[in-house]
């Protein structure tokens, strides 16, 4: 990597050309910086907020101005006045910044932070799939890419699919996209038939049922909670299924003293801080590797955040008409979720 002063150094089309070759900025960062007090100075003098995911590795949750689930995210990104939005997420998760902040920079640690679901969701596949429906509405879950959002009639997080689905009008057939394990769970709990898009979490869907029944068996004062992108077969053995701020809270609430947690690692962190006394056994995976941590968030780090705010790239582009189509499913998903009480964290 390239070694810079705490200063930029780069011309606009040096830093351009390297966002364009690697997918961000790769300059090590003066040897001994406080990359933490750095970070910090930078966003104060940019008037810039960093949001942040609760799958980030901890010490990026920790430097956070805000650290929530999609929702909470999304409403912060809406309410901000920040001159900068820097994103510690993925991909979808900048854009759908960018489609609420469209006059304002959006920046991401990584381009190269996408998502597997959203991957499994290609815009021209999904098109000629919804061609098959011409009379049905599209729910989007929020894992998609702003294509994918402008082709959809309102936008759903894992916080808030089962009460807008119930809240949608009776008449309306449905297709749901792009999670069918979250579209399933949804279906289960409010009756709606929907037609579902066969996409999946690569993080949620590789827990072994099997040894978290092993492991239940060792620990059987344990609760399992499961996010609702587990596979049903999991699913089906959880005392509790929610978003991932609704397992954060269910845990620091819960008199239970010992959960088998069923979603990325990454959430560990908070729980930790909410309910210090409890014990956190991460779920099995099919596999002996670490495979339930998401690759894709775990991209970003400390360097590539400190990079971005001092170049102030890579940053999140759309074109004016597609994040004004994006944007119409989103604000009807924002509008019913006050509507209806439902707050993100």
């Amino acid at each position: 990597m390239l070694s810079t002063p705490s200063t930029p150094t780069l011309t606009r089309q040096e830093i351009n050309s390297l966002v364009g070759t690697y997918g961000y900025v790769p300059v090590e960062p003066p040897p001994g910086i406080d990359l933490y007090a750095e970070i910090d100075r930078l966003r104060r003098e940019k008037r810039a907020i960093l949001l942040a995911h609760y799958y980030q590795d901890s010490d990026i949750q920790d430097l956070a101005d805000y650290v929530g689930d999609s929702l909470g995210l999304s409403q912060k990104a809406a309410e901000t006045d920040a001159d900068i939005i820097l994103f510690a997420g993925v991909h979808f998760m900048a854009e759908t910044a960018k489609i609420l902040n469209p006059t304002r920079k959006v920046l991401i640690p990584d381009l190269n932070a996408g998502c597997s679901l959203s991957d499994s969701c290609p815009p021209e596949a999904f098109a000629a799939f919804k061609a098959r429906y011409p009379d049905h509405k599209v729910v989007s879950y929020i894992n998609t890419s702003a294509a994918i959002k402008a082709m959809s009639d309102v936008i759903v997080t894992s916080s808030n699919a089962v009460a807008i689905v119930q809240n949608l009008p009776p008449d309306w057939k449905l297709i749901f996209a792009p999670d069918k394990n979250l579209g399933e769970y949804v279906m289960r709990k409010t009756g709606r038939p929907m037609v579902l898009w066969n996409g999946v979490c690569m993080v949620h869907t590789i827990f072994s049922h099997q040894k978290i029944r092993s492991l239940r068996q060792q620990h059987p004062d344990a609760e399992l909670i499961a996010h609702p992108e587990c596979e049903p077969a999991v699913l089906e053995q959880a005392d509790y299924i929610g978003s991932t701020t609704a397992l954060l809270k269910y845990v620091a609430s819960s008199p239970k003293k010992r959960f088998i947690v069923a979603t990325e690692p990454g959430i560990l962190h908070q729980m930790r801080k909410a309910a210090p006394e409890k014990e956190l056994i991460p779920a099995p995976s099919e596999y002996t590797c670490a495979c339930n941590t998401c690759p894709h968030m775990k991209l970003n780090t400390l360097e590539k955040i400190y990079n971005a705010l001092l170049y102030e790239a890579p940053e999140v582009n759309l074109s004016p008409d597609l994040m004004e189509r994006a944007r119409r499913p989103i604000d009807l998903m924002l509008e019913m979720s006050r509507k209806l009480g439902l707050l993100g964290g």
